[in-house]
């Protein structure tokens, strides 16, 4: 059970969603049908692309929508909500359109990655749920997927519950890093509720307790001798806790009938240690053993140790991971896009700012991702008007919607919606994939990028471009505003 099936997050909004709901029906307006969509601007880490998730738990928190006798009374102590509205929470009915881009696809700045279409009063109701949803796990698995990249195809554990900045953040943000690719966490009611792979052995506590490391390892190793990994830097990882495991390994696991599986290197100089615990390891009969390093990792420093020769199988990541420390905030926004008319006709709406990155593409959108027959990459984004239709058997010229005169002749290639439909008048019309086929599917979209896209530093930009009615709209709309 999701913790959004737990408990009611109706209520999770910011104040001024009441206030503008309220107003919406005391001025006649609430039943009027709009579009908003959700789309960021930038990518966290200066990174090519992030990496959508959390859908699964924005469809538990839409399904449940609705206001208790709490909420309601509530409300009416605050003496800013009239009755009618009041009796509209009562007899709340969740009736809006809900179209995502699956789970685990990359995603790019500026093109709609959820888009909601219902009344006014409703759509304006589920911004921060939406936003807080989709940001924070996008974020994570985003992050998660640049540290996998950098232990190129080595094992990363999600070690983060006890630095993530709540139980919620604890448990979805492990569900977002193994989407995003890690091998598992350490969190277990993850394991429980999602199914994804807890493992952990000892903390340097267990070693304390006892009177010396060998008997700590020693007692570990009899506890779970077909799962032996020890924890070696409590003292002296060359030392001591080296030669205490392989004197462990001797005398009880591989007696016992089992190979030991690995040991943890939690501090000290990483690659200087790996290398030296490698060599006595293999000396000893056991090269199969695993090293794995943990101790405040992120992807540049999961690299800078492979390209130090550092002799590591697996990392655990936590708190730079789980926070995302290096930039913590996703900044995904929801904007009015479209009204609709008495007659079903779409009014596209726009946002002007003096920042220019902070105009909003106008209109009821579609989102399509063109890809070479020829060997599956991903070439470009391109974004229409809903109704618009991509022709993948005729060449399309793209264009650069800030710089119309950088033109590209797509050719061979084939596009296909990435907008899926989730919810038809309120009603579930969408299958969640599981965890682990959302899995499977993120690795084989990230296949689809180049490599150049997936550079830490200056990477290659992704082109998401506007078709050629949809940039009139916008440049018309501009005009229009700017000569008001």
């Amino acid at each position: 059970m999701s913790l959004e099936q737990q408990r009611n997050l109706t209520m999770l909004a910011d104040f001024y969603e009441f206030t503008m709901a309220n107003g919406y029906l005391e001025n006649g307006i609430a039943d009027e049908i709009v579009v908003f969509d959700m789309f960021f601007r930038r990518i966290p880490d200066g990174g090519g692309f992030a990496v959508f998730v959390g859908l699964d738990q924005l469809i538990s928190y839409m399904k449940d929508l609705h206001f208790t006798e709490e909420d309601i009374e509530y409300f009416r102590s605050k003496k800013q909500f009239s009755e009618k509205f009041l009796d509209y929470l009562r007899n709340f009915h969740f009736e809006c359109d809900v179209w995502s881009i699956r789970e685990g696809t990359p995603v790019f700045p500026y093109e709609p990655i959820v888009t909601v279409r219902g009344p006014l009063i409703q759509t304006q109701m589920v911004e921060t749920m939406l936003l807080l949803t989709i940001n924070y796990q996008t974020l994570v698995a985003t992050k998660a997927n640049r540290i996998v990249r950098a232990a190129e195809g080595r094992g990363v554990v999600e070690f983060g519950s006890r630095r993530a900045q709540s139980y919620d953040a604890a448990i979805l943000g492990a569900r977002a890093a193994y989407i995003a690719g890690c091998a598992g966490t350490a969190c277990s009611i993850v394991d429980r509720d999602f199914g994804i792979p807890a493992s952990g052995t000892m903390a340097h506590s267990w070693v304390q307790v006892f009177d010396n490391e060998y008997e700590a390892f020693k007692a570990y190793a009899k506890t779970y001798p077909d799962n032996c990994t020890l924890l070696v830097d409590t003292y002296n990882v060359v030392t001591s806790g080296i030669p205490n495991a392989i004197r462990v390994f001797n005398e009880v696991v591989v007696p016992a009938g089992f190979r030991p599986k690995a040991v943890r290197i939690d501090s000290g100089d990483l690659a200087y240690l790996s290398k030296k615990a490698r060599k006595m390891l293999d000396d000893a009969g056991y090269p199969d053993v695993k090293i794995m390093a943990s101790n405040s990792l992120d992807e540049y420093i999961v690299r800078d140790l492979l390209l130090q020769g550092a002799k590591l199988d697996l990392f655990g990541v936590g708190e730079n991971l789980i926070t995302s420390k290096s930039e913590p905030v996703f900044g995904g926004v929801y904007k009015l896009a479209a009204v609709q008319d008495a007659q079903g006709n779409y009014h596209p709406k726009i946002k002007i700012s003096e920042s220019v990155e902070k105009i909003t593409t106008p209109g009821f959108k579609e989102v399509y991702r063109l890809y070479s027959r020829e060997n599956g990459k991903a070439l470009a984004d391109y974004i229409t008007l809903r109704g618009e239709e991509v022709d993948d058997t005729q060449d399309l010229t793209i264009f650069d919607p800030n710089a119309v005169w950088k033109r590209k002749q797509v050719y061979d290639f084939r596009a296909e919606k990435l907008l899926h439909q989730i919810f038809d008048h309120g009603k579930l019309c969408y299958q969640s994939p599981t965890v682990e086929e959302i899995r499977s599917f993120c690795a084989a979209q990230l296949d689809t990028l180049w490599d150049e896209s997936k550079r830490f530093e200056y990477p290659h930009r992704y082109y998401v471009d506007l078709s050629q009615k949809l940039w009139d709209v916008k440049q018309q709309l501009l005009e229009e505003m700017g000569s008001h």
